[in-house]
């Protein structure tokens, strides 16, 4: 059984082992390789948990910008004959956890 981390990338918590693809919000262009900190450690029946920091993580970029699916967003106002239909497709970047130290 290999270590699980819990790890935190723009604001959102993930939980990652290594060898893991995860699927994040869009990255800053350019960006090849993070360097991360994990708050929570488990490695089989032991758990480390980090004030603040338990271990670093290291993960590489392994495509830069992935569409979302569709979503489609309504608005409307009742007695008033208004509405409005929108669409939003949110962008991604997708990383693989590398190493967990």
């Amino acid at each position: 059984m290999s270590k699980k981390a819990v790890i935190q990338v723009l604001g959102h918590q993930y939980i990652a082992q290594e060898g893991d693809t995860i699927t994040v919000d869009l990255l800053p262009e350019g960006t090849k390789q993070l360097d991360l900190e994990a708050y929570l450690v488990i490695d089989g029946d032991k758990t480390t948990v980090g004030t603040p920091v338990a271990a670093k993580v290291t993960a590489e970029v392994v495509e830069g910008q992935v569409k979302g699916e569709k979503i489609r967003v309504i608005r409307y106002k009742s007695k008033k004959r208004v509405h409005k239909e929108m669409g939003h497709r949110q962008k991604y970047s997708t990383i693989k956890i590398t190493k967990i130290a």
